[in-house]
């Protein structure tokens, strides 16, 4: 037989156990909240990757759209465009590119940021994609969650290339004196589903 009072005792030192543990726990809470854990920090002096604004998808597509936005976008495709190019990149040229794919080219001859989106079957899975894209020296690598893989393009400059889903893949090329800005550049992609 329990002596009477022995119970409420252990109820006691359980209850100021727990109450204990609820206050560490809120303090450990508050003290990484406090200390900005977490909190994006700005570049370091020596850094040349400044990151974007924070953008919200625009509505509809194409030029128009991003022109509503009122954010640097650069727009590949209705699908697909960029928040981050560097500083003094204007579209000079892409279009359609067969079978099924869009491409858009920002700069100069000697300086310039190209992107592609592809859609098909030949982005039907990330093994046939990666095989279509022809990176030379491939180094496996993730884009934004996305396997990827980066290295040198057959016609110059680096180049990265993932699959944004099945059945859309994506690659941009930079010349070799972007070669710095290429992830970040790829960083910025962003896509109606999936971000």
């Amino acid at each position: 037989m329990i002596p009477e009072g022995a119970g409420v005792a252990g109820q006691g030192r359980r209850a100021l156990l727990a109450g204990l543990a609820f206050a560490v726990t809120a303090l450990a809470i508050y003290a990484l909240f406090h200390s900005g854990f977490g909190r994006p920090h700005p570049p370091s002096a020596g850094s040349s990757y400044v990151p974007p604004p924070p953008l919200k998808a625009p509505s509809g597509s194409g030029a128009a759209a991003a022109a509503r936005a009122g954010a640097p976008l650069a727009v590949v495709s209705d699908d697909l465009w960029l928040t981050y190019l560097p500083r003094g990149l204007r579209r000079s040229g892409g279009g359609p590119v067969a079978p099924d794919g869009v491409r858009a080219r920002y700069g100069t001859a000697k300086r310039y940021v190209e992107a592609q989106v592809e859609h098909g079957t030949v982005a039907a899975d990330w093994d046939t994609y990666r095989a279509h894209a022809g990176v030379l020296d491939p180094r496996e690598t993730t884009i934004r969650g996305r396997p990827a893989v980066v290295g040198a393009h057959p016609r110059g400059g680096r180049v990265i290339a993932w699959l944004e889903r099945p059945g859309t893949g994506a690659w941009i090329r930079v010349s070799d004196s972007l070669g710095d800005e290429l992830l970040p550049i790829a960083a910025s992609a962003r896509a109606p589903v999936g971000d």
